[in-house]
């Protein structure tokens, strides 16, 4: 019977640490998930300000939403075509960044990206160095993270 019981219980130790090991790689790999997921927004929204900078219209357009917005530090809501038509310009150019800050927030197919840059940038004939918040909205599509909308704020 001592056994019987000894059986039993290292059964029920094995079974237990079992079940811990394999509930534990789950949340892991939940845990890889999710930080690729957060990578991929952060390279989309750093993509976003290189080809601002680069002044590359086509590369722009594959990331963004057909009814993409950008809203600037003023409050102006400005719809793609017509921020595009103002970098094509030059009305707006871009120089260069630095990255100060970044956080990703995914809920199922949508993500909040707020990132913190120092933006070196002539807008509509006043350059500065920026200290530019933006907060950027995405949705997973067919398997890739789009920007849809982008408000922008100082820190």
């Amino acid at each position: 019977m001592k056994r019987v019981l000894k059986l039993l219980l290292l059964s029920l130790i094995f079974i237990s640490t079992e079940a811990h090991t394999q509930s534990k790689s789950k949340q892991t790999m939940e845990s890889d998930k999710e930080n690729a997921e957060k990578s991929q927004i952060i390279d989309i929204t750093r993509q976003l300000t290189e080809l601002m900078i680069d002044r590359n219209i086509t590369g722009l357009n594959k990331i963004l939403d057909a009814g993409f917005t950008l809203t600037h530090i003023t409050g102006y809501v400005q719809s793609k075509e017509e921020w595009f038509s103002e970098i094509e310009s030059e009305r707006m150019k871009y120089y260069s960044y630095t990255e100060v800050k970044t956080s990703v927030n995914i809920e199922g197919d949508k993500a909040v990206f707020v990132g913190q840059n120092l933006l070196d940038a002539r807008i509509w004939g006043t350059r500065n160095k920026w200290r530019l918040q933006q907060t950027m909205h995405l949705e997973k599509r067919n398997g890739s993270w789009i920007i849809v909308k982008s408000v922008a704020s100082t820190f």
